[in-house]
């Protein structure tokens, strides 16, 4: 048996329409999962699903705004109406804001940071745990950041919001590990996605600031992020609980 397999699974991936969201899902499919890819950005998501699709899997594109209590209900009933179960639950969706530092960083900038990183990988969690502990087996894997455990310069919200993700993730896996359900979280350092392609604006010396801040000399790729949540899903991965996995070239280790 190939304990990396995820033949037979469902997996949900939340941010999927683009990036870390994208890779992993191309990737659980590519392990045999089917895949329910869900996005506020539609047109992103039908596209993820329609390379899903093209390589031989099978996937569904869901519109779902993460932040909104009914739209993630709806959401989790999709994939397990389309394919009967969920296995496998990705938390991906998020956001980031502007070196601008505690005096620039407004309460609204807060508060929808906080919404859409923290806030919705609580949402997502209430409504998928559900089904895993019906079936008596699951694993969540949450994206938080290397932020999540250290603190980033100028980046408050962003900073409190990953940290919440790491606090949440150890929280909620030490309630379920007893009942089958493993709960994770990946701690990717700076990994070249259109989300942080829009952070730096084409500013060459911050690019290479973040650079310097990774021994290995380099950015991270999704498909990098992707490998490692893979890992985590599956049965080879099965003594791994309530742990913060920092995938980030060395970063934190200085």
């Amino acid at each position: 048996m190939d304990r990396f397999s995820l033949d037979t699974r469902v997996a949900l991936v939340t941010g999927a329409g683009s990036g870390i969201g994208r890779a992993t899902s191309l990737e659980l499919a590519r392990a045999g999962a089917r895949v329910v890819a869900a996005d506020s950005d539609l047109p992103a998501t039908v596209e993820t699903v329609e390379l899903i699709c093209g390589d031989g899997g099978r996937a569904l594109a869901v519109e779902a705004d993460v932040t909104d209590v009914s739209a993630v209900d709806t959401m989790v009933d999709a994939a397990v109406t389309e394919f009967g179960s969920l296995d496998i639950a990705v938390n991906c969706a998020g956001m980031t804001s502007p070196p601008l530092g505690i005096l620039g960083t407004t309460p609204e900038d807060w508060r929808r940071l906080i919404e859409v990183n923290l806030t919705s990988v609580f949402l997502c969690m209430r409504a998928e745990v559900p089904h895993m502990l019906e079936a008596g087996r699951g694993s969540i894997v949450n994206i938080a950041s290397g932020a999540g455990l250290v603190g980033a310069n100028l980046l408050p919200a962003y900073t409190a919001s990953k940290h919440g993700v790491v606090g949440l993730t150890k929280s909620v896996a030490l309630e379920l590990a007893p009942r089958g359900v493993r709960v994770n979280c990946i701690c990717p350092g700076a990994t070249r996605t259109p989300m942080l392609e829009g952070f730096l604006s084409g500013n060459e010396l911050m690019e290479q600031l973040m650079v310097s801040g990774h021994p290995i000399g380099r950015l991270g790729t999704p498909e990098e992020i992707a490998d490692a949540v893979r890992w985590v899903c599956s049965d080879a991965a099965s003594f791994v609980v309530g742990a913060a996995i920092t995938i980030d070239g060395g970063a934190i280790a200085q």
